[in-house]
């Protein structure tokens, strides 16, 4: 799941005009879905809701880019952890990583009090459909990252043991983090069946180096998009509706230190790295979180504005810092700051809008089929134009050194 203006700084009060009005958004692991042309499957749970009342539940739709549960090559995965195959493999930097990891900085953070429910109670009206669609897809996400680091956990205790206690220990974050999330879903008579959606969701098949590329970016992306929420909605409390957004500026630590084991990760395979096929690879990832979070949140700006931020400034910035970040370890990344990017979203998120407009009509399927078809390859040659702009050379396997600092 782009270049707008020049250098867009950390978010102040003065960064963002505040906006009221009446959705929210994560990528890849972390990236909400947008309603494209694909059929949907729509499942109901029931479960208890707050003071145990009963609560219905309606599943979320499977689309194109909803958020998914990942799978991959976990034989291929051992073969790159064995430190008697793959002679790159820093131990040393995975051991400070792993202390890291195991003084677990927000063990006693996620604890809930009264001022959730009140706060949910208060929120009414078409705001309040908003906030559950943020809760039950951010806590999907988070959920689809703990099965994914859960089994690479098991499955490479033997092989790594060290590599394997780091991802059982993101798992670790990842679960505290979709629970809270689903507590939250409580506060207003609601809550996910994950047991339900492990066995019921569909898993998407990634080689393992795709797995690195997709899930660092979507580590960072998480981060730079917690943090700023944070730091905006600190510096206009006005805006701060619902007491989640306290927690962000912990919670998107974990999701830094998770970016910095990725980056760890693919400095131990540079095959990953250093060639042409990998700077292809590493642009095109980019180029699919960037307009899948981009499309996304243009769908929901009622959630942002709900909370005081204009939602493309948002995402430029977020963007803007995401792919900073990004070139310190990807061969290459994509020049996010040349107005010809941010023009091509904008394109794309119209085209989108279109795409939208005719799924709503009452046409048959297959005439819809046929109006969205020019749709979808405007929309196709956009993404193409886009990937094809000259790209920023970055990365580098040497300075890309592990750092526990924090990234403010």
């Amino acid at each position: 799941m782009a270049a707008e203006m020049a250098l867009i700084k950390p978010i102040s009060s003065s960064n963002f005009t505040p906006r009221l009005s009446s959705t929210a958004t994560a990528i890849s692991s972390k990236c909400f879905g947008i309603r494209m042309s694909a059929a949907t499957k729509t499942t109901t749970t029931i479960s208890k809701g707050s003071g145990g009342k009963k609560a219905s539940k309606q599943g979320i739709k499977e689309t194109l880019l909803t958020p998914r549960f990942y799978t991959t090559d976990f034989d291929e995965m051992e073969t790159l952890f064995n430190t008697e195959i793959n002679k790159n493999l820093n131990q040393s930097e995975f051991e400070a990583l792993l202390q890291e990891f195991k003084t677990d900085y927000n063990q006693t953070h996620f604890v809930r009090n009264k001022e959730f429910k009140e706060a949910a109670d208060k929120i009414q009206g078409p705001l309040r459909q908003i906030f559950v669609e943020f809760l039950e897809r951010s806590c999907t996400a988070e959920f689809s990252g703990f099965l994914l680091y859960k089994e690479l956990g098991r499955r490479l205790k033997k092989t790594n043991p060290v590599v394997a206690e780091i991802f059982s220990l993101m798992s670790r974050d990842e679960a505290r983090h979709a629970g809270f999330l689903n507590k939250g879903l409580s506060d207003f008579n609601l809550a996910l069946d994950l047991g339900f959606l492990t066995k019921a969701r569909k898993y998407t098949f990634f080689k393992p180096k795709f797995i690195f590329y997709a899930t660092y970016l979507s580590e960072k992306i998480g981060y730079w998009r917690y943090i700023t929420i944070y730091r905006h909605l600190k510096a206009n409390p006005e805006y701060q509706c619902y007491p989640i957004f306290k927690y962000f500026e912990n919670w998107c630590q974990d999701e830094n230190r998770h970016g910095d084991f990725f980056s760890a990760l693919m400095k131990a395979q540079p095959q990953f790295l250093n060639d042409w096929k990998a700077k292809l690879w590493a642009r095109f990832f980019c180029l699919s979180v960037y307009v899948t979070m981009y499309l996304n949140d243009c769908q929901r700006t009622a959630f942002y504005e709900g909370i005081g931020l204009d939602t493309k400034e948002f995402d430029m910035h977020v963007i803007i810092e995401t792919n900073r970040t990004t070139a310190r370890i990807f061969p290459a990344v994509l020049d996010v700051e040349n107005p010809e990017f941010k023009m091509r979203l904008d394109k794309m998120a119209e085209i989108n809008e279109k795409i939208l407009a005719v799924g709503d009509t009452q046409d048959i399927p297959l005439v819809k089929n046929l109006k969205r078809i020019p749709l979808i390859a405007a929309l196709v040659s956009e993404l193409l134009a886009t990937y094809l702009m000259k790209p920023i050379e970055s990365g580098s396997v040497d300075i890309a050194e592990f750092d526990p600092q924090l990234v403010y």
